[in-house]
């Protein structure tokens, strides 16, 4: 079933799904190399469990969501990798998702796939935001077995053509990419492209000029301001959305769902996170399911791993745990140190 991690506390779209474990392309920088190895690529969710959810039945961390989210497709694994061509999963979830027209993200590098007739055909019949991640032609080495840039460069017109709007994802950011980006972006908008959405590196371990932020070494908020206002003002120059997946910079984004779906018919994302809480508390609110419900909260149990928060799940509401990551500051300051340690060891 889709399922829900630690995004929850930070992400308006955290419920994923991934219908493969393990992915091919083999980027040196992915996230989800931390926790497995991804190298052998096998089936993963099913389309009945799709079918499922979409029915609305909820497993204990979807169930505080009792409406139609749209599901994040893609979110450790690649839809559209080689594999797809042999076993056809994700060309029968695109039929799925036609039929039903659920709203669905998907991210991929796997243009060369997605991109063929079959595949645009039923992409064209759903409720589909495309999200195409591709940062710079230099980073084709530490993707070796993902489409090169400039091949997914070439497919962005076929698949703006055929989705509901297609994003291009920058993600991650490192600062010497800035002047590639900056002479791309004309480029993304004469094929369609609707906006961009980036994020700056994270590193496990400490590397000189970054800082500590949670378990992660990232770029000074300074840094990656100045590049971002930069690369916003070039982006609305071409006719570009830009939006900012960097939690700390949230608010630079023209939005702050960083997915590019606002003003969509149909995709209504959770505003009651934390990020809306920080830049946006005016819009950020619970829904009567969430504060009513007594097992809503389940979906914390990905990130309440630890000796303070383990105890507080049983017969709590999704609105019980929020509000303590909201405001108990000394409750949250130990459960960051703890995660930290613990992904350390």
């Amino acid at each position: 079933m889709p399922s829900c991690g630690s995004q929850i506390i930070l992400c308006e779209v955290p419920i994923r799904f991934d219908n493969y474990v393990g992915c091919s392309h083999g980027c040196k920088y992915c996230f989800v190399t931390r926790k497995a190895d991804i190298s052998q690529v096998k089936l993963g969710e099913s389309t009945q469990a799709l079918r499922e959810f979409i029915a609305g039945k909820r497993t204990t961390d979807t169930q505080w969501c009792d409406w139609n989210i749209p599901l994040h497709w893609g979110g450790m694994s690649d839809p559209f990798q080689p594999a797809e061509l042999q076993y056809r999963r994700s060309l029968d979830c695109l039929r799925i998702f036609a039929e039903t027209q659920y709203p669905l993200i998907v991210s991929t590098k796997g243009t060369s796939v997605l991109s063929r007739p079959e595949y645009l055909e039923l992409l064209r019949k759903c409720k589909a935001v495309v999200q195409v991640s591709m940062v710079s032609p230099r980073f084709d080495v530490l993707e070796p077995g993902a489409p090169t840039y400039h091949e997914r460069l070439a497919s962005l017109e076929k698949i703006a053509a055929a989705s509901l709007r297609l994003i291009v994802r920058i993600q991650p950011y490192v600062r010497e990419v800035k002047s590639d980006l900056l002479k791309y972006f004309q480029q993304y908008r004469n094929a369609g492209v609707y906006g961009v959405t980036i994020e700056g590196i994270k590193y496990f371990h400490k590397v000189r000029g970054m800082v500590k932020a949670g378990g992660d070494y990232v770029y000074p908020c300074s840094g990656l301001k100045e590049d971002f206002c930069q690369l916003r003002d070039e982006a609305h120059k071409n006719n570009l959305k830009f939006f900012c997946a960097e939690n700390r910079l949230r608010k630079m984004g023209d939005d702050m769902c960083c997915c590019g779906i606002s003003g969509l018919d149909g995709f209504r994302g959770n505003s009651a996170n934390v990020v809306r809480f920080i830049h946006d508390r005016r819009n950020f609110k619970y829904t009567s399911h969430m504060t009513t419900c007594s097992s809503s909260s389940s979906c914390f149990k990905a990130i309440c791993q630890n000796s303070v928060f383990s105890g507080l799940l049983p017969d709590k509401s999704f609105a019980d745990i929020m509000e303590l990551f909201l405001h108990d500051r000394k409750t949250v300051t130990a459960f960051m140190e703890e995660t930290a340690a613990k992904q350390k060891n």
